[in-house]
């Protein structure tokens, strides 16, 4: 990703609605759906800043990886010791079957080779462990910030139930979220293609905006996983190996 967004995340990434309501939702998320032993070991591949790694620590021990170095130093700062650089597919120095759950939250759609990048993930876990993972949806959707965020694809869970097979796994539960406020989202990219004048869309909205867009989009929590979503715009998916 380029500089500026991993500045944009340092500065943000405590205060603006997606980064908060998100943390809830995927930590509600693990404690109904994803089965964790006593004394987890939980790895989160391409942590950013790390603004993930104090939700995933109430379940278990944490280990992280991101290749910035920029990121990583304030990643190891929050994690409380150090982050490693292991680079996807590949995933050299990590070693298999020690994980119980690896966490690899929008960080998939970044990499050339996803199918090769999940079946690397899987060998890392251990017997019965999961994979949680959250991509970008719908292809149509790509903007000014996908572009500043160098991804490679936007998925729909065709294409992600696709390289999921592909890599010999099995998905036990896959959605769209951040559904509430889709149309919000896909209006403001359809007028800003539209106008011309797209932007990368991660600025902090106005103090009563902001809490506003957190509630509704925490309000998924209670739903996801149990009922279907209708179109959101990202995915969330549990994998296990087949």
């Amino acid at each position: 990703m380029e500089r500026v967004v991993y500045e944009r995340m340092a500065e943000l990434d405590e205060l603006h609605w997606w980064y908060r309501a998100r943390r809830e939702i995927l930590a509600n998320l693990i404690e109904r759906r994803i089965p964790l032993p006593a004394e987890p070991r939980i790895l989160e591949i391409g942590c950013g800043t790390g603004h993930n790694v104090l939700m995933l620590k109430r379940f278990g021990e944490v280990d992280a990886i991101e290749i910035d170095e920029a990121a990583r130093e304030i990643a190891t700062a929050r994690l409380g010791k150090r982050v490693g650089s292991a680079p996807l597919p590949e995933l050299t120095g990590v070693p298999d079957g020690s994980y119980d759950m690896v966490a690899i939250l929008d960080v998939l759609e970044h990499v050339e080779a996803d199918r090769e990048a999940l079946a690397s993930m899987a060998r890392k876990l251990k017997p019965g462990g999961r994979i949680l993972l959250t991509v970008p949806a719908h292809p149509w959707m790509w903007s000014a910030h996908d572009v500043v965020n160098h991804h490679q694809r936007r998925y729909t869970k065709k294409t992600l139930s696709a390289v999921v097979a592909a890599a010999g796994l099995k998905p036990e539960m896959m959605s769209y979220f951040n559904s509430l406020l889709f149309p919000l989202a896909a209006a403001a990219r359809l007028a800003g293609r539209v106008t011309g004048k797209e932007d990368s869309d991660d600025k902090l909205p106005p103090g009563p905006l902001n809490k506003a867009f957190e509630f509704l989009f925490g309000l998924e929590r209670h739903a996801l996983g149990r009922l279907p979503f209708p179109p959101g715009v990202s995915l969330v998916a549990i994998i296990s190996a087949t």
